[in-house]
């Protein structure tokens, strides 16, 4: 049964925090505006040494009415979820009482590709009175812009690469896989799966040692955009500087993704390492996808 809650862009907002660098980038970036951010990290994902000095609620994975019973008392009506969550197994869920009477919706959304998981799951916090917001739309400093962020820029065969990364992406939408792929000289070299893109990454460099990949080093492209269809909300394509390194240790030219639609946590630093590595990172239009 849905509650309505009234919402107020003032009122403190509620951060469910994954893995990786940008929950705090983004718990800053709305601290700098002047609304508080109330954490709640995710065991198993979000590292106990990023919040010891900050105030914070864990939660593990099913712990709804924790998360609710902790995020009604601070006042918080809006929610974002942000951060890398590897999917869990349902045994490893530890519903509580709330999770427990919402547990057939629960495997419901199980069955399904990331995408139908995430929607199912913000589907269950909706419901339970607040409102789901995007990292984006209440840190929009994170978003890549559009265009050349490093010194050197894509020439035309890389951005012929780009297309058709775009193009494969945009096929492959409708099956929920994944939302990168790797491709060099109009050849697509390795597609993201289960193992997320730094997986994919890895793939590629292993495939490149053991001379399965014929193009030279420094030729190829990484390629980030999001499904189509999908809720932004939830799981926005991410760069940042480990992303540089493993695409540097993939022997690729380049990282392309789509301006507006990928998140980055520290732009700067992800610049600096491209720049020095002699990649390019660009921002391609959305309306590409």
């Amino acid at each position: 049964m849905s509650v309505t809650t009234a919402v107020s862009e003032d009122a403190p907002l509620a951060l469910v925090c994954g893995g990786g660098s940008l929950p705090l980038a983004v718990a800053d970036h709305v601290a700098a505006r002047g609304r508080r951010v109330v954490l709640f990290p995710v065991r198993g994902a979000a590292a106990a040494d990023d919040f010891a000095k900050r105030p914070h609620h864990w939660l593990y994975p099913g712990q709804l009415g924790r998360f609710s019973r902790l995020a009604r008392s601070a006042g918080c009506s809006d929610v974002v979820f942000i951060g890398w969550l590897v999917r869990p197994a349902l045994w490893q869920i530890r519903p509580d009482l709330t999770a427990l009477m919402l547990l057939p919706r629960v495997a419901a959304a199980f069955r399904g590709g990331d995408d139908h998981l995430l929607t199912g799951m913000a589907r269950i916090v909706e419901d339970c009175g607040f409102r789901l917001r995007g990292a984006h739309e209440v840190a929009p400093e994170i978003l890549v812009p559009i265009g050349a962020l490093t010194r050197r820029v894509a020439v035309e065969r890389e951005l012929a690469d780009v297309a058709l990364g775009l193009e494969y992406l945009q096929a492959t939408s409708p099956f929920d896989v994944g939302q990168a792929v790797v491709v060099a000289d109009r050849h697509v070299l390795a597609a993201e799966a289960a193992e997320g893109t730094d997986g994919m990454l890895a793939r590629v460099a292993e495939l490149r040692k053991g001379g399965r990949i014929r193009a030279p080093r420094g030729t190829g492209v990484l390629v980030k955009a999001p499904k189509r269809g999908q809720d932004r909300r939830l799981d926005l394509p991410s760069i940042g500087p480990q992303t540089v390194e493993n695409v540097v240790n993939a022997g690729l030219g380049g990282i392309a993704v789509t301006a507006g639609n990928t998140i980055t946590a520290e732009p700067a630093r992800l610049v600096q390492a491209a720049d020095a590595a002699g990649i390019f990172v660009v921002g391609v239009p959305a309306a590409a996808t």
